[in-house]
């Protein structure tokens, strides 16, 4: 084979392997590097969520519960909440409503909701709660593994009365009895500081 010849054939070889080796590389790698599964779609999401339900650690009789499911970034948020507090069988409720901010930091989360619906039953001797829709209340989850905390912007009023501001709660200050909150953190890229 003349000398010409063959260096074309040698390279025209490698070139062929190593556009083989490329695109074989190109469609399993990443595939690979990503996972499978529900939970490899959870980690890849390019968005903040909170999600989980709880019961508070209270004395017996005093049942209080949440339920949060939120996703999305700040004011982008979408998702709703529940929350119930039944004292003994006479008095208690619920007030349910929409997620409309959601801002995260490692295992920590703080969302805000928009009430759409509420009920609660008044008993003699105890706290008037009133028709609670259109009022925003924040929520603060601490995800600590199997001891996550809670809060609740209503923490310092007593009673659920005053709306907050957009991605605004209180301290996670309440243990919780069972259940459990998972807080996926996310920021979106900062653009570098000068442009």
């Amino acid at each position: 084979m003349p000398r010409i010849r063959r260096s074309f054939v040698v390279a025209a070889a490698a070139l062929a392997a190593c556009t083989a080796a490329a695109l074989t590389l190109g469609t399993t790698a990443p595939a690979a590097a990503a996972g499978t599964g529900p939970r490899a779609a959870r980690q890849g999401a390019a968005e903040p969520s909170l999600t989980g339900s709880g019961k508070l650690a209270r004395q017996p009789g005093d049942d209080v519960r949440f339920r949060l499911d939120a996703h999305g970034f700040a004011d982008g948020a979408r998702g709703t909440f529940f929350v119930s507090h039944h004292l003994g069988k006479d008095w208690g409720g619920y007030a349910k409503g929409r997620i409309d901010c959601l801002l995260t930091g490692g295992p920590v989360a703080v969302a805000t909701g928009v009430v759409t619906e509420s009920h609660f039953k008044n008993a003699p001797g105890l706290p008037e709660i009133g028709d609670l829709r259109g009022k925003r209340f924040g929520f603060t989850v601490l995800d600590g593994g199997k001891e996550d905390r809670l809060g609740y912007s209503w923490a310092m009023d007593g009673l659920p009365k005053n709306s907050v501001g957009k991605c605004l709660g209180s301290a996670p200050f309440e243990t919780l009895e069972k259940g459990g909150f998972t807080v996926h953190h996310w920021m979106p890229p900062r653009e570098p500081a000068g442009r």
